[in-house]
């Protein structure tokens, strides 16, 4: 009894090794305790699926940098999740920078459609679309009509 209350005045290294443990030994139980815990949550990551937050753009028509004949167009926007079309929009940024938002055709539930006549000149769609899991995505789509 008499060396361990002695080893309490020591530094705390000099006491870990009278008593034969080393430094790095103070580790070891946690990090594989932490090891098992993570081993043990692998098999539902492999399990779970991934989450879609957001609608990503995967096809539009015209596409990006197009070049289109002037005259009347159906836009169309496809994207890889459904969408709430209510809250979404299409606008169409003409090439006299004037802004035109579009009415929406009805279709399936990860597609905007819009109908309009296009002039010539460098146009823009602006969309903009609220997937169902609340999540908002925006973006351009620049093109150029022809005379």
């Amino acid at each position: 009894m008499r060396g361990k209350v002695q080893a309490l005045d020591k530094p705390l290294h000099t006491t870990l090794h009278r008593v034969g443990c080393r430094p790095e030994d103070w580790f070891r139980p946690v990090i594989r305790l932490h090891r098992r815990r993570w081993l043990a949550l692998v098999p539902l990551a492999a399990w779970a699926r991934p989450a879609r937050a957001h609608a990503i753009l995967l096809d539009s028509t015209p596409a990006h940098q197009a070049r289109v004949s002037a005259g009347r167009h159906t836009l169309a926007f496809r994207f890889n999740a459904r969408i709430d079309r209510a809250r979404s929009r299409l606008t169409l940024i003409r090439p006299d920078r004037s802004h035109a938002v579009l009415a929406l055709l009805p279709g399936p539930d990860g597609v905007l459609s819009a109908e309009v006549a296009l002039s010539p000149g460098a146009h823009t769609l602006r969309w903009q679309v609220l997937a169902i899991d609340g999540h908002i995505t925006r973006g351009d789509v620049p093109f150029t009509v022809a005379d």
